[in-house]
């Protein structure tokens, strides 16, 4: 199977300018492509996933990926998919997000071998010194406004209450201009990007058949969406980032392994880099037995790993089996932290636990898991109540110190998965 063949299988190819000369040109030998991802923050998220994945498919099939930071174009930020304007951000917010950037797009992409390596790019590097008198001589000639207001990103824009000022509506031609430069400087012929980004690239590709008349290729992606239409990357906390200061491992794990039954087979293909046959495999079984949740363990264990490292997705998932009712022995302080942030946590004052304790019953109405103690008897004597994972079903149990996970903590659960937890202070 090629390249395309392989992008093709797993819907990874929305427009292509030309799918056939492109699958030509691979077929002669390596190209150098580039895909973009403008520091608008100082973290991706996992909706620019595709982009850094689908250049690590190109490189691992021997191609040479540029990823781009647009040190340049993200102090201007890109009108599609947009409703409003984006504000300007200064010149040190935007070296600290692409420092923070180039961190993460160096985990999925490799700069260290010696065959292909990736080489990171910054669009700032080559536009900084290019005055305006220069630019609209030597690009904005090339293009017809006509052209330009008829983009999806640029009409949607006109056509709503804000409309779009005419520093957004420049972007076109920045990016044109750094697929031009590339090709000139890199001998870059093929552009990637989301299927939003169509008319920027088409853009790029018109510019370089103009003044230099040589082949240049667009190819998209297509944007990834949730079953009810809704953006693919949001929970009820925000953005799933891949910073993990500000999504940790083990929440970047619970978010793939929650996928919903309809799309785990899409996000298979779509977000790992397992081979065809293996993933047609993990169908066979979602689809023979859904409830086993292979298919949703092994997206999360993927793309967890691909991002955050084998040790931090170990622990991520030491920390999902926690939420199974997993036992708690070498479980570390950091990895059962995690566990907290993602339970009811109430205060609890040390000295109710030493000299004899409290009795257990109390602990369960404090925690909010029982509403009463005669509630907390009924369900410690049914055997429905677990401190620390291990079931509990004496009804005079009285807990202390000795109990303490780290010291300063007490995880109780009712049921197999109501969870609380007693931070000790």
């Amino acid at each position: 199977m090629t390249l395309l063949e392989d992008l093709q299988w797993r819907g990874l190819i929305a427009d292509c300018t030309d799918l056939d000369a492109l699958a030509k040109r691979l077929n002669e030998g390596p190209v150098t492509l580039y895909c973009g991802f403008d520091p608008t923050g100082d973290s991706l998220h996992v909706g620019h996933l595709m982009g850094q994945l689908t250049l690590r498919r190109f490189q691992l099939a021997g191609h040479h990926p540029l990823p781009l930071a647009g040190g340049a174009t993200g102090m201007i930020g890109d009108p599609g998919g947009k409703s409003a304007e984006r504000n300007l951000l200064s010149r040190e917010q935007l070296d600290h997000n692409l420092a923070c950037i180039k961190r993460q797009l160096s985990r999925l992409l490799d700069f260290e071998t010696s065959t292909n390596p990736a080489r990171l790019v910054d669009n700032a590097t080559w536009t900084s010194g290019l005055s305006y008198l220069d630019f609209l001589r030597d690009i904005g000639k090339h293009f017809s406004v006509n052209v330009m207001v008829a983009k999806d990103s640029v009409r949607s824009r006109m056509e709503g209450d804000n409309g779009i000022s005419y520093t957004e509506f420049s972007y076109m031609l920045l990016q044109a201009h750094d697929f031009y430069h590339l090709r000139q400087t890199h001998h870059c012929e093929l552009q990637i990007g989301g299927s939003d980004q169509w008319g920027n690239i088409t853009a790029g590709t018109d510019l370089i058949r103009k003044k230099l008349g040589v082949p240049a290729w667009g190819l998209t992606f297509p944007l990834i969406t949730k079953s009810d239409g809704t953006k693919f990357g949001k929970t009820e906390g925000g953005a799933v980032w891949l910073d993990p200061e500000k999504t940790s491992p083990y929440r970047f794990y619970q978010f793939f392994i929650n996928t919903e039954d309809s799309m785990v087979s899409l996000y298979l293909r779509k977000f790992t880099l397992l081979p065809r046959a293996e993933i047609e495999v993990l169908e066979a079984k979602h689809t023979a037995n859904p409830g086993a949740r292979e298919a949703h363990k092994a997206l999360a264990r993927e793309v967890t790993t691909l991002v955050h490292g084998q040790s931090a997705c170990d622990d991520a998932m030491r920390a999902s089996e926690i939420m199974f009712g997993g036992g708690l022995d070498g479980i570390g302080e950091s990895v059962f932290n995690d566990v907290v942030g993602e339970i009811p946590t109430k205060d609890l004052e040390r000295a109710k636990l030493e000299a004899a304790g409290t009795p257990l019953t109390e602990l369960l109405v404090h925690a909010g898991l029982c509403p009463s103690k005669g509630q907390a008897r009924k369900d410690l004597e049914g055997g429905g109540i677990y401190l620390n994972n291990i079931r509990a079903t004496e009804a005079g149990r009285a807990v202390t110190t000795d109990d303490l996970l780290f010291g300063k903590y007490l995880l109780l659960r009712k049921g197999k998965r109501t969870y609380a937890v007693l931070r000790v202070a």
